[in-house]
């Protein structure tokens, strides 16, 4: 590399570096340090390795790029904007701004070139974990000899926060069983915390944990030397067998001349009088805000055009691909624009009512097992627990080293992993990712649900064992205040269906909705399959709530139920109407389904001057005072439940026709 190369170079690292310093200072708010620290290693990764186009971000064949270190993110605003991404100097200065582009974290869908919402420590870590299982399972998928359509790679820098977090261990390792070898990861080991150096709590040697989880790793001792850090990378891409992570000793906010190498530097802007002093030392003018040099803005343009280029010869490539293999372009172009095939809804079962019942967990199985074929990106698995959750996808293979087009997963024990695994999925076009385990350990998951209702991503989530009707593990694993959390979390679609034609609807439900997460609740007790003929049809469901049985004669009294109660309060009812009271169930799997719809359904459902009602559900009863009226009550769980056979738990926590039919009389 010639000197004036190497002087360009410099140059435009520190660019990267005044830009940050100067928009965290101008937002009053923000990390400067990080960016500062961290922009020869990001600097290297878009100017040699990573492919991309500024003039299609979405391009389906580009590198993806996660700065699991979010608080950093004015090093990925910087970068997107040198290198002719949608992304304007006025963006620039306006960081943090209400509305603006450039938020305080990355967020996907808000800014062009945001491959991800990062920001809560260790979860883009993971999130690239299921980028990289999504582009395996791609490749194995579509590719053909003589054609990679699908050969990128999962960048990301990470922080020593996201090394400290627990996620990040579950998800590393993970990808270092399943041989992720399309994963290169920078950990920026700048040492520094907002508390202090991370030596107070923080002392592990990182690159032997990683050595053990079966990464490839190395070690570049000098952040700012860029040829080392271009060797590492090259040697990482060289590595197809492992994940590889390259441990970086960087200097937080280098560059700054009083705050370099301190704690003053991470959540803090640095003060007029640093910028000034960090652009002196930089060798810029101290009086120019968000300057870039010309040569410097005409270098990073000149890379991000290489991407136009090569964007266009993977479109050459797959238009000679579409004529060889039609079929496969076509499905893969389906999925990709979310679009599910022509027939799909007739292999949906139906169930028939008969003496027999069917745990919903169990409806749902059969459910997946007779869609599977028609969509071939819908593809998961369990945290453990597939012969509990019944989510094996019995005609396919086991997902992993050996085989890439194994449409089940194996989570293992990593509830927490697999949500943000499942979000990454979720990223790529052509797959349709779900995940299960128990409802009680939705609580493991919580950071990435929340994350996939921000992305409003396509994630599924099959939640099993929904209640004390799973018995005999007692109150560690009986949920009651799971459901009402989960309906707390805005744009997630909670479905609690109350027999088997339900949950096939709600399967039908959470596959055709496209703007965010859907969590299907699911019984391990089986329930009766509702007769249609003289019950409403399931398909009510898709409204949220519906009119399951109208009351013989004017109504006197609605009963409210979801999952397994429903049926008992058809028990309810039928033991009223014997008295001549007339009374309408309702069965209401989804509050947000109802919620959508227009005022005079829900009236329909609701009419307001029936204000006697009873809600039945074996949960908390937080919540559900918006569609009872003062005038009516809810029966719910208010303890948590016991250990004990389902049967003899329903009767001591009054889930029983008699107690209920009692609470229903009270009301008149």
């Amino acid at each position: 590399m010639s000197q004036n190369n190497n002087a360009l170079e410099q140059k435009a690292i520190n660019t990267i570096r005044t830009l940050a310093a100067d928009a965290v200072q101008k937002a009053n708010s923000g990390h400067p340090g990080m960016p500062m620290g961290a922009a020869p290693m990001g600097h290297v990764l878009w100017s040699q390795f990573m492919r991309y186009n500024p003039t299609n971000p979405q391009w389906p064949n580009r590198d993806r790029f996660i700065l699991s270190a979010g608080h950093g993110c004015m090093l990925q605003y910087a970068l997107l904007h040198l290198t002719g991404y949608d992304i304007t100097l006025d963006d620039i200065k306006n960081f943090r701004q209400l509305h603006s582009k450039t938020a305080g974290h990355p967020e996907y869908g808000l800014a062009p070139g945001i491959d991800v919402t990062t920001g809560p420590l260790g979860q883009g870590f993971a999130n690239g974990v299921g980028m990289a299982i999504a582009q395996k399972h791609l490749a194995a998928t579509y590719n053909k000899p003589g054609y990679s359509i699908f050969d990128y790679h999962i960048y990301a820098i990470c922080s020593d926060g996201d090394m400290m977090e627990g996620v990040t261990s579950e998800a590393a390792s993970l990808a270092g069983h399943l041989e992720l070898g399309n994963i290169i990861y920078l950990y920026d080991d700048n040492h520094i915390s907002i508390e202090g150096s991370t030596d107070i709590a923080f002392n592990e040697d990182v690159a032997k944990r990683f050595e053990a989880y079966h990464w490839h790793v190395q070690v570049v001792e000098d952040g700012n030397d860029i040829d080392a850090l271009a060797m590492a990378i090259r040697n990482a891409k060289g590595e197809t067998q492992r994940p590889s992570l390259i441990k970086v000793r960087t200097q937080i906010a280098y560059g700054s001349p009083n705050k370099v190498d301190t704690a003053g530097a991470h959540g803090s802007p640095l003060g007029e009088e640093e910028v000034r002093a960090v652009k002196t030392f930089l060798g810029f003018d101290p009086d120019q805000h968000f300057f870039i040099p010309d040569d410097v803005q005409q270098y990073y343009r000149d890379i991000g055009k290489k991407g136009t280029q090569q964007e266009t010869q993977w479109q050459e490539q797959f238009e000679k691909y579409r004529k060889e293999y039609p079929d496969l372009a076509a499905a893969w172009e389906r999925s990709a624009a979310h679009k599910l095939p022509d027939g799909w809804k007739k292999k949906l079962p139906v169930f028939a009512p008969g003496d027999k019942k069917i745990a919903t967990r169990q409806a749902s199985g059969q459910v997946l097992n007779a869609i599977a074929a028609d969509l071939p990106g819908l593809i998961g698995g369990a945290a453990d627990l597939a012969p509990s959750t019944e989510t094996n996808l019995k005609q396919y293979s086991s997902f992993g080293p050996e085989d890439r087009t194994g449409r089940n997963f194996h989570f293992g024990i990593r509830e927490h992993a697999m949500g943000a695994v499942l979000n990454g999925m979720a990223l790529t076009p052509g797959i349709i990712p779900y995940g299960a385990t128990f409802l009680i350990f939705s609580e493991y998951m919580r950071p990435p649900i929340r994350l996939a209702a921000i992305m409003k991503l396509r994630t599924i989530y099959v939640f099993t064992h929904d209640s004390i009707g799973l018995g005999e593990d007692g109150t560690t694993h009986q949920p009651v205040e799971q459901l009402i959390s989960l309906r707390a979390i805005p744009n997630l679609t909670v479905i609690r269906p109350a027999d088997a034609n339900e949950t096939s609807v709600a399967w039908r439900v959470a596959l055709e909705h496209l703007s965010g997460p859907v969590a299907l609740v699911l019984t391990r007790q089986g329930l009766p399959v509702l007769d249609q003929e003289h019950y409403a049809a399931a398909e009510g469901l898709t409204k949220g709530a519906y009119v399951l049985a109208e009351a013989e004669g004017e109504t006197q009294l609605i009963l409210i139920a979801t999952g397994s109660e429903v049926s008992l309060a058809l028990e309810v009812r039928a033991k009223l109407q014997e008295e001549g009271i007339a009374v309408r169930v309702v069965s209401m799997p989804s509050w947000e389904l109802f919620e959508q719809q227009d005022k005079a359904y829900k009236e329909k459902v609701f009419p307001p001057a029936i204000r006697k009602r009873l809600a039945i559900e074996a949960g908390s009863p937080l919540g559900w005072r918006q569609y009872v009226t003062d005038e009516g009550t809810i029966h719910g769980m208010t303890t948590f439940g016991e250990s004990a056979p389902a049967p003899d738990l329903f009767k001591e926590f009054g889930f029983t026709v008699e107690n209920l039919y009692a609470k229903a009389k009270a009301l008149l």
